[in-house]
């Protein structure tokens, strides 16, 4: 998590990786907008580091599965807020239940197995691009030509 301005507009957001070793931040159209840039414009952005990575409800069918399975419940209060984010938007992303519970099944697993990752899950772009939890809807930044 990082905050900072974009043309002295406050923001508040996550850097998301772009599997080249670095990250990038992705500019909300609100923020676009309050900052009164475009996709051709040079901006004044100044970031810090937010902290701490904020904790992320968990549901009530992870929880109640892990607590009981004390070795996963153990794994889980170990790892970072990162990594349980990541875990509870895989289960999140199941379509079906049958599907949510076996990840249920299998996160506890892989918990009590010493997995503190899930693998193979992009979390934070599904997270910021499909679901409605989202926090805000993601453009790409208009043209000047085509600004109003």
């Amino acid at each position: 998590m990082v905050e900072g301005t974009i043309n002295g507009f406050p923001f508040r957001a996550a850097l998301e990786p772009n599997d080249k070793g670095t990250h990038w931040l992705r500019v909300s159209k609100a923020m676009h907008i309050a900052a009164g840039t475009d996709a051709v414009d040079t901006a004044t952005v100044e970031i810090s580091r937010a902290g701490e990575e904020p904790e992320t409800r968990v549901p009530t069918d992870l929880r109640k599965a892990l607590a009981a399975a004390p070795v996963a419940q153990a794994m889980w209060a170990d790892i970072t807020p990162a990594a349980r984010r990541d875990w509870i938007l895989w289960i999140s992303s199941a379509k079906q239940l049958e599907t949510r519970e076996g990840r249920i099944e299998k996160a506890c697993s892989m918990l009590a197995s010493g997995k503190r990752r899930v693998c193979c899950f992009g979390g934070i772009n599904w997270l910021r691009k499909d679901h409605v939890t989202a926090g805000g809807t993601w453009l790409p930044l208009p043209s000047s030509k085509n600004r109003n």
